[in-house]
C-alpha cells in the first residue's frame, strides 16, 4: 500500500463497501465533491473504500483527494496500465475526438475494467464524478440484483429528448424504456467476470467500430439487455428546482454543470459538497473563466450530440445484431 492509499484495517468492520470513480486530473475537483458528499452520509458502523481509477493523476490532486479520508472512508488510487483491451479502447476513442471529453477513455471506459482488476470484490458501486450523494451509498450497495448483472436507472435524457429516444430504439436497437444510464450503477462483478464483459465489449468495438452517441453506455445496454435491474430513481436524480425531499443522489449529467454555469438547479448541493475539499477556489475560477464564448461552444457541443442522434435514428436497421429476448 502506498502513502496515497489510506484507511483503517478492513477486518474491523463487518462489511466493506467498494465505490469506484474513474477520472483524469481535469475531473479531480468534481470527484472531490462526490467523495466529500459520500463521507458526509456514510454510516459510521460501516467501512467504505473509494477506489479511483485514473490515467495519471498529478501529485497535487492526489494529496488534495487524500485529505478527504475519514475514520471509516479510505481512498485508493489505481492507475490503469496498458493492455490489449485498453489499446483497443484508446484506438476506438482516438477516431472520435470531435466531441472532446465526451469520448475520454479514462472517464467513460475504465469502469468496465473494474471486474478484471479487482477480483477480490464480488459487488461494487460505480459513480460518475458529477454526482452528489444525499444519503448513505451503503444503502445503494445493498441493492439486490437477483439474477441480473447490474442495477441502473432508465436514462431520463432518453425519455424526454425525442432524438435520443429514437436513436436508442432504432440505431442501438434497445427499447428506450429499458435503456439505462451507466453513471450510477451497482455491479455484480462476479457475473461480469463470468460472462467476460470486458472482452465482449472490446470484441463488439472491433466488430462494429460504430460511431455512436454514447458508446460506453450503448455497449452496456446492448451487452446486458435483459440483465439489468431498474434502480430506485431516487439514486440517480436529475437536478431540478423541485427536487424531491427524499432524493438520494443528484447527477449533473450532460447539461448545466454548476462549475460552469451560475443559477442552475441544485447548484447549492454541489457547492456545499465542494466546500472543504481544497478545490473550491479552482472550481470558482473555472466557473468565472467559462465565459460567453465557452458557453456557446458548450451549447453547440450538446446540440451536435442531439443532431447526431437524430441522424443515426434514421437508419433502416439497428447498428448491432441483437438476439431477440
Amino acid at each position: 500500500m502506498s502513502i496515497f492509499d489510506t484507511g483503517n484495517p478492513i477486518n474491523r468492520y463487518t462489511k466493506v463497501v467498494p465505490v469506484f470513480l474513474t477520472i483524469n486530473s481535469a475531473y479531480a475537483p468534481y470527484a472531490a465533491a462526490t467523495i466529500h458528499s459520500l463521507t458526509k452520509h456514510a454510516d459510521p458502523k460501516r467501512y467504505y473504500r473509494v477506489i479511483i481509477l485514473h490515467d495519471g493523476l498529478n501529485l497535487v490532486n492526489r494529496i488534495r483527494l487524500r485529505s478527504l479520508v475519514t475514520r471509516n472512508v479510505a481512498l485508493q488510487f489505481k492507475k490503469i496500465s496498458h493492455s490489449l483491451y485498453l489499446k483497443a479502447v484508446i484506438m476506438y476513442c482516438a477516431k472520435r475526438k470531435g466531441l472532446g471529453d465526451f469520448f475520454s477513455a479514462a472517464v467513460y471506459y475504465y469502469r468496465f475494467f473494474i471486474p478484471r482488476l479487482f477480483p477480490q470484490y464480488g459487488k461494487a458501486v460505480y459513480l460518475d464524478s458529477d454526482t452528489i450523494l444525499l444519503d448513505d451509498v451503503g444503502k445503494l450497495f445493498d441493492t439486490e440484483l437477483g439474477e441480473n448483472v447490474v442495477a441502473a436507472m432508465p436514462d431520463p435524457k432518453v425519455t424526454v429528448i425525442r432524438e435520443f429516444r429514437d436513436y436508442v430504439d432504432k440505431a442501438v436497437g434497445v427499447p428506450h424504456a429499458e435503456y439505462v444510464n451507466d453513471g450510477v450503477m451497482v455491479m455484480d462483478l462476479k457475473k461480469m467476470r463470468k460472462m467476460k464483459y470486458l472482452s465482449t465489449m472490446v470484441n463488439l468495438i472491433k466488430k462494429y467500430d460504430a460511431d455512436l452517441v454514447a458508446p460506453d453506455q450503448d455497449y452496456l445496454n446492448v451487452i446486458l439487455r435483459g440483465k439489468i435491474s431498474k434502480m430506485d430513481a431516487r439514486w440517480n436524480m436529475e437536478p431540478s428546482e423541485k427536487l424531491p425531499k427524499d432524493a438520494k443522489l443528484v447527477h449533473f449529467n450532460l447539461f448545466n454543470k454548476p462549475w460552469h454555469y451560475k443559477n442552475v438547479p441544485c447548484e447549492k448541493l454541489f457547492w456545499n459538497a465542494a466546500r472543504g475539499t481544497g478545490f473550491t477556489g479552482d472550481l470558482r475560477r473555472q466557473q468565472e473563466a467559462f465565459d460567453a464564448a465557452r458557453q456557446k461552444k458548450d451549447h453547440e457541443k450538446v446540440a451536435a450530440l442531439i443532431q447526431k442522434a437524430g441522424k443515426l435514428a434514421k437508419m433502416k436497421k439497428p447498428i448491432f445484431e441483437l438476439d431477440e429476448k
